[in-house]
């Protein structure tokens, strides 16, 4: 059996990594939940950060983003690997690019059907549920002082050596 984790995830520029993003949110947002796409696409993404997860084999099987105002949003996973983890090492990463960038509190529009997600990781709900793109959320926020170090989800790769 092998050691390697069934799934990294890592930080991704949107210009780069736009088709796979894309092609999980479409899958997720889109097809599954039916949210309209011109409110999937909202022109935020380009200057957003970006993490995805791959699988073993390096299939995109998740991914979420942070805007530069510390909000987190489009957390995705695909169906066959929710329940694993996923969700939470995205969510972890995000947490330590927020609190790396300077921003010592996260918000974000949960869904409340997934309310347990988030209230799990230290999120607090502020306010009344609202609907957005025809699904009933909340407004949650949370600290970012216990995220400093990168998650274990998170594959270090050794720089080159000069020879």
């Amino acid at each position: 059996m092998s050691d390697s984790p069934p799934f990294t995830v890592k930080p991704v520029y949107w210009q780069a990594a736009q088709p796979m993003l894309r092609e999980i949110r479409s899958a997720v947002f889109i097809m599954e939940q039916g949210v309209p796409q011109e409110l999937e696409w909202d022109g935020l993404d380009e200057h957003a950060y970006h993490v995805v997860a791959l699988a073993a084999d390096d299939t995109p099987i998740g991914t979420g983003r942070l805007l530069q105002d510390g909000q987190i949003g489009r957390l995705a996973v695909l169906k066959a690997w929710r329940g694993r983890g996923v969700g939470k090492a995205l969510l972890d990463m995000l947490l330590v690019i927020a609190n790396k960038m300077g921003n010592e509190e996260v918000k974000l529009h949960a869904q409340v059907r997934v309310l347990d997600f988030y209230l799990k990781r230290g999120f607090v709900a502020q306010g009344r549920e609202f609907m957005e793109a025809g699904i009933p959320h909340v407004t949650m926020t949370r600290t970012t002082i216990d995220q400093t170090s990168w998650p274990a989800a998170f594959v270090f790769r050794p720089l080159a050596r000069l020879t």
